[in-house]
């Protein structure tokens, strides 16, 4: 049986039976089979037994976490199977090592550059993307090269209302969203962030050791970095869809307090849309077959554990579509 995200919006809670879990709520009880199970989003009041949680653990199960607003919260990241000590210390090595970081820490930036070029270009616009570049290749801090993707960005995010047919975006707000568009990019980035840290599970990569984002407590910042390479395509393209093909519409937004958020309906709209993105495939020019969106986020770690155990130097994944 396939395994497939599960995504929980409504309030309830997570129970085992046997070797199978079931959401329970006021309308009854749902079994989800545990071979069918890749990773679990709560959007609503989820309450987890022990005896779930031991069994999402054995099989190796993260659940991403997030509040009534939609903003994400926190993961339950089960013990770590695949474990390498030496890929450990690399990831170290190139965080401790200036020049190898601000190497990948630019390697990642030139790909969410690239990838919002490639967006843009799609609708038949430019955004001012050289000098993000020319900036980005003459940077020597961290901080440097977070301000060439800030640039790219309002370059990007300027020409967001040529694309858009319905809701206006205006410029970019986060806590609180002040728009319906604002309100779909930070529930999509969250999403995506929850995504791209269930495929980092999966690798030998250790979460909290990141580049671009500095580590901090409490946070698994190299799906930041890994993140900002996806964005473009798989979060904006899914909103650009949603919004054109007149599929959200006013009411699946709440505007009762200083900002916008979704509503109810909002986030299954717009968690269908962002599934089916993540299940769609390309054929991938290197391996000659079909990938989901989903095994690019993949396959770009273990591009980034090469590079850091120095077998193949790490370069950003651009879209071509």
């Amino acid at each position: 049986m396939k395994r497939k995200n599960y995504y929980i919006v409504s309030d309830g809670k997570l129970v085992r039976r046997e070797n199978t879990l079931y959401f329970e709520n006021e309308s009854g009880r749902k079994p989800i089979p545990i071979n069918s199970i890749y990773s679990i989003y709560a959007l609503g009041s989820l309450s987890v037994t022990s005896k779930a949680i031991s069994l999402l653990a054995k099989e190796g199960i993260c659940v991403h976490f997030f509040n009534r607003y939609g903003f994400y919260v926190g993961s339950f990241y089960p013990r770590e199977t695949l474990i390498s000590g030496d890929l450990l210390i690399k990831q170290a090595e190139h965080y401790l090592d200036d020049e190898k970081r601000l190497y990948l820490a630019k390697a990642f930036v030139e790909g969410a550059i690239l990838n919002m070029q490639r967006v843009l270009s799609s609708y038949n616009l430019n955004g001012d993307f050289d000098r993000a570049l020319d900036e980005l290749a003459k940077a020597g801090k961290i901080t440097e090269v977070m301000g060439c993707e800030a640039l790219a960005r309002q370059s990007y995010y300027s020409a967001f209302d040529s694309i858009l047919r319905d809701f206006e975006f205006e410029t970019r707000s986060k806590r609180p969203p002040k728009n319906e568009v604002n309100a779909m990019i930070s529930f999509g980035n969250s999403l995506l962030y929850a995504t791209v840290l269930s495929e980092i599970y999966h690798t030998q990569l250790n979460p909290t050791i990141s580049y671009l984002h500095e580590p901090f407590e409490r946070r698994f910042s190299l799906a930041l970095d890994l993140a900002e390479i996806f964005k473009p395509f798989i979060v904006d393209r899914t909103i650009f869809h949603l919004v054109n093909k007149r599929i959200m519409k006013p009411e699946d937004f709440n505007k009762d307090f200083e900002g916008v958020l979704l509503s109810e309906s909002g986030k299954r709209k717009f968690l269908k849309a962002y599934n089916e993105k993540l299940e769609s495939t390309i054929k991938h020019k290197q391996l000659k077959s079909n990938v989901s969106y989903q095994r690019l986020i993949r396959l770009e770690c273990y591009k980034l554990a090469k590079h850091l155990l120095g077998i193949e130097k790490y370069k950003p994944f651009v879209i071509w579509w």
